[in-house]
């Protein structure tokens, strides 16, 4: 469940208001009567009285100055939101209330507290309200949350089999709204139990300038890694959507398409092996086309050969729309 970054404004103050939407913030928890005022300055959600969500029905507000008021916690019910102010700073009541309920949003100060409140019992609460009145802390806090929302994957070697032309196809050409860096691409196979690592275009190639944004991934069947431990097909991918973004060490991100591309290309299907495992994703077949080699370099798929190491991605199969399922399937 993602991690939520709301931010109070007690005043109305428009660089703090600004700050939180540039941020990234999912709230802002406003007085009565400046709920308007503060859309004006991007799209946010709000709370207060008159807010898109109804401070007091919505969102119920409790300080924890004994065990009693935790029960109280509790009583208004997982669908409520709750925000969690502490008398003294004290982890123990969030720990209870982890263990007994959700939707719970701890008021923290800065942005060392707010790391504290979303990975305690390795859990955290579901969201943090930031009271602040300094503008880099805003900013600061925005990061910690975002990088609590994303998932680290433990990366693979697959050990390249064969590749062989499989003629014309329609591929699915992935531009990101952000410049990615070396080693950074997209997850994708023939199964969702097993994917490539496919390099962003930021590489030098004596044929066409680099697209350092775009990921060139594979034919529109493929299973591709979405946010949220969720897969899709490239086919269902569009501007607007986000598809998730990792690098030669795991570490991801969610990123918003800007532009998904598909065209009828030459194809050439790539097989390995992980273990005894098989491996395969159908590709564009040219020399831009590359995966990711253990080392974070890339290496062109026209120029694989059997024996030679790739990174991968490899879990249990069974997906049902994307979600993760127990269930028997063999994918072929």
């Amino acid at each position: 469940m993602k991690k939520l970054f709301w931010v109070s404004i007690p005043k109305w103050n428009k660089e703090l208001v600004a700050t939180a939407i540039e941020s990234g913030a999912d709230a802002l928890v406003l007085p009565t009567g400046f709920s308007k005022k503060a859309k004006e300055l991007g799209l946010i959600q709000t709370v207060a009285t008159d807010g898109d969500l109804k401070l007091g029905k919505d969102v119920q507000e409790f300080t924890i100055t004994a065990k009693a008021v935790e029960n109280d916690v509790v009583a208004a019910g997982a669908k409520v939101f709750k925000i969690i102010r502490n008398k003294d700073w004290s982890i123990i009541p969030l720990e209870n209330l982890i263990s007994k309920t959700s939707n719970i949003i701890q008021t923290v100060g800065d942005s060392k507290k707010a790391l504290l409140a979303l990975t305690t019992m390795e859990v955290g609460a579901d969201g943090i309200l930031l009271e602040t009145t300094k503008p880099a802390e805003i900013v600061t806090t925005g990061k910690v949350v975002r990088e609590a929302n994303n998932e680290r994957l433990q990366l693979v070697r697959a050990t390249i089999e064969s590749t062989e032309a499989v003629g014309v196809a329609d591929r699915v050409c992935v531009d990101t709204t952000a410049i990615l860096a070396p080693g950074q691409g997209i997850l994708a196979g023939d199964s969702s139990s097993a994917m490539f690592l496919v390099f962003n275009e930021n590489a030098e190639s004596p044929y066409c300038d680099p697209r350092p944004f775009r990921v060139n991934v594979g034919a529109v069947h493929a299973y591709v890694r979405l946010p949220d431990n969720k897969t899709g097909y490239l086919n269902e991918v569009t501007a607007g959507k986000q598809v998730l973004i990792v690098d030669e060490k795991g570490n991801t991100f969610p990123l918003a398409v800007g532009r998904a591309k598909i065209e009828k290309r030459p194809m050439l299907h790539v097989r390995g092996k992980i273990g005894a495992k098989p491996i395969s994703l159908v590709m564009q077949n040219a020399e831009t086309i590359r995966l990711t080699k253990p080392n974070g370099k890339p290496i062109s798929i026209t120029k694989l050969k059997k024996g030679d190491e790739v990174l991968a991605f490899v879990e249990d199969a069974g997906r049902h729309f994307g979600v993760k399922v127990k269930e028997t399937i063999n994918e072929r």
